[in-house]
């Protein structure tokens, strides 16, 4: 059988098991092995089947994903991110559609520490959204805020999401943390933009606040969540100046969210216990995906499919190719998870990137920030759900996904900003050289 129809039928039945819930890490590795054997026979998939796992997991590099999640559960116990509605409240309150705004702010500061879209849309949907519904905020506008900011967590330094596209493109992990920040920032910018001129236009979307801090309040919250930005800025200059690597940075941070936990005398053996063991869960469910990924995409390279991908768009031009990747991801993410599609699509993809010329690293960063836009798009907006699975029934899916529309327009503003202008990316990890 032609290696180039294997391919095909081999990425048409991960799609079946994808839709039957089939653990899409196992579904990709068991794939994958078949294709193999397939392709080469039986004596060469069972080899790759025993190397890959062991060269993989055996990575250096890969020792920064529990880290950094490791990190971000240590801040959360030590409680640096209770106070950051409290505080952004505080500063933007009286900004038309402030409550919103500070959600979006509050939410990329969480996102530094935890890593996690999920973990900021779940912990911010009790924390915020209620806030906003006592103040009269329309309900799609209060959740949407917040399902929507929970994407900041993807691109955000740090992000698991880079580390492993930092692994499967052999580009430095650190550098891909520093190119993020810009869009990252610009993310929540555009969110807070757009939420203050729709509120601006529209005030019954969300009524003023007119409560007034006083200056002792005021400092009193900044003394409140001062660690968590020191944290995160010390991690990510640490890596910015070349003090340390990202791998290392990941156990520095652990580190020191422990000794600030410490200091904060919120550190207790069932703390420790607790963030031990949600870390080795979200890691092993990481690197299940992860080896899966990787004997599928030695099978998708095997199959010639990526040079039939390179040469059937060969012809059209720089700007057409990357809208089309683009559509491309924007569908999957109606459907698939962040991690797997782009484990998915890597191995297609790369030979076409490479024959354009694409910067690896400036495209890392809007895959991901295309991968977020895919965690608040209908049918399967994982983080709509996670708002709806808070809430309970007091607000429908319906009006959250609602919401969410102009969040996308949004992003997809700040995508078109991405591609119109590399810089935006590029900026800061040319300091790097």
């Amino acid at each position: 059988m032609d290696p180039l129809l294997i391919g095909v039928l081999g990425i048409c039945l991960l799609l079946a098991f994808i839709a039957t819930r089939f653990p899409i890490g196992i579904a990709m590795g068991l794939v994958g092995f078949l294709g193999i054997i397939l392709i080469i026979g039986v004596t060469p998939a069972i080899g790759v089947a025993k190397a890959v796992p062991y060269e993989l997991v055996g990575d250096w590099n890969l020792s920064a994903v529990p880290m950094f999640l490791l990190m971000g559960y240590f801040a959360s116990a030590a409680g640096l991110t209770r106070g950051l509605f409290s505080a952004a409240r505080i500063f933007l309150g009286k900004v038309p559609g402030g409550l919103a705004s500070a959600t979006v702010l509050a939410s990329a500061l969480f996102a530094s520490a935890s890593g996690s879209s999920v973990a900021t849309a779940a912990a911010f949907s009790r924390i915020a959204v209620p806030e906003m519904l006592r103040a009269g905020y329309k309900p799609s506008l209060a959740t949407a805020s917040v399902a929507s900011a929970g994407t900041l967590g993807s691109l955000i330094p740090p992000s698991v999401l880079l580390i492993i596209y930092g692994l499967i493109t052999d580009l430095s992990i650190g550098t891909l943390f520093v190119a993020a920040v810009i869009p990252g920032l610009l993310s929540a910018v555009v969110y807070i933009a757009m939420i203050t001129i729709r509120c601006k236009l529209d005030p019954s979307l969300a009524p003023r606040i007119n409560e007034t801090y006083t200056a002792e309040q005021k400092k009193e919250a900044i003394r409140d969540i001062w660690p968590l930005p020191l944290l995160i800025a010390g991690v990510l200059g640490g890596i910015f100046t070349g003090v340390f690597t990202a791998t290392e940075a990941g156990a520095i941070g652990a580190f020191l969210a422990v000794v600030i936990a410490v200091v904060r005398r919120q550190f207790t053996l069932k703390v420790a216990e607790k963030a031990l063991f949600d870390t080795a869960v979200s890691t092993s469910a990481i690197f299940i995906i992860v080896v899966g990924a990787a004997i599928f995409s030695r099978f998708i390279a095997l199959s010639t499919l990526p040079v039939w991908v390179t040469s059937s768009l060969s012809g059209l031009d720089f700007i057409t190719v990357i809208i089309l990747i683009c559509l491309v991801y924007l569908v999957l993410g109606c459907f698939m998870e962040s991690i797997s599609i782009m484990l998915l699509t890597l191995p297609v993809l790369s030979p076409l990137l490479d024959g354009y010329g694409i910067n690896m690293i400036w495209f890392g960063v809007l895959v991901v920030k295309l991968l977020e836009i895919g965690l608040i798009t209908p049918p399967l907006g994982l983080n709509v759900y996670v708002i709806r699975s808070s809430l309970g029934k007091s607000v429908s899916l319906g009006t959250i996904f609602k919401g969410v529309t102009w969040f996308i327009v949004a992003d997809i503003f700040t995508v078109a900003c991405m591609i119109a202008f590399p810089i935006l990316t590029l900026w800061l990890p040319s300091f790097m050289q």
